[in-house]
């Protein structure tokens, strides 16, 4: 099993602080090498904090938005301004505070009437490989919405997919585990002491993605309050 490339643990109120702190020097030196930064973003409770404080001084105006690109992970089949809707909370907490092009963010239409033609149209968007992914975990130890058990864990061609989530709303598209392997770096954002039995098994427990998804994603870089990392064994901060 692969180790994570390193572990974050801090206070809940530091954390956001220290992520966005992290993210925003990827950007930075990603469009400093390469003229720009494609980034697919998570949504969820977990990364609104962080998106926030990403859209405040210093960071509004020291990352050049006008280079970023942003696509999404994962998203509920409803409509943009749904408050279900991942692409919404994104929109509100930071795309709409920045001055970012709007031809520049790609929302999932997952709410479309067809979803496989939507995901198909998804997958031709999506750079060969993002330059950062953030994901998320759920106490089910799933990411974006790949859920334990979701036949999308064995996809090997299809980048992005349409699911039925165990958590509602239930219609969803979502990446697969070829775009999580093909990105460049990968931020793990987990918060909360529900999610510590999870981080502990995705940790520290035997490597096992079609029942703890997230563990696709050992090799990035893990952020994590300290009620997230209780149940770690022997980790230090």
């Amino acid at each position: 099993m692969t180790a994570p490339e390193r572990l974050v643990i801090a206070e809940a109120l530091r954390l956001a602080e220290t992520a966005a702190d992290w993210i925003a020097a990827v950007m930075e030196a990603d469009i400093h090498e390469r003229g720009r930064c494609a980034v697919g973003l998570a949504g969820g409770g977990t990364p609104r904090p962080v998106y926030e404080r990403l859209a405040r001084e210093p960071y509004a105006q020291r990352v050049r938005w006008r280079d970023v690109e942003v696509f999404f992970g994962d998203e509920r089949a409803v409509a943009a301004d749904d408050p279900a809707s991942n692409y919404g909370m994104v929109k509100a907490a930071l795309l709409s505070r920045v001055p970012i092009p709007a031809a520049r963010v790609h929302r999932m239409e997952a709410e479309a009437g067809d979803p496989d033609a939507a995901a198909r149209s998804y997958e031709r968007l999506l750079p060969d490989s993002l330059d950062l992914l953030l994901l998320g975990m759920g106490q089910d130890g799933h990411t974006a919405s790949l859920f334990p058990g979701s036949p999308a864990l064995g996809e090997q061609r299809r980048r992005v997919v349409p699911v039925v989530g165990t958590k509602p709303p239930p219609r969803r598209l979502t990446i697969t585990p070829p775009v999580i392997a093909a990105a460049r770096r990968i931020a793990v954002l987990v918060v909360g002491a529900d999610k510590a039995p999870a981080a502990a098994r995705a940790l520290q427990g035997p490597f096992q993605p079609a029942e703890m998804p997230v563990q696709l994603a050992l090799r990035g870089v893990w952020f994590l309050d300290r009620a997230a990392a209780a149940e770690l064994r022997s980790i230090a901060a």
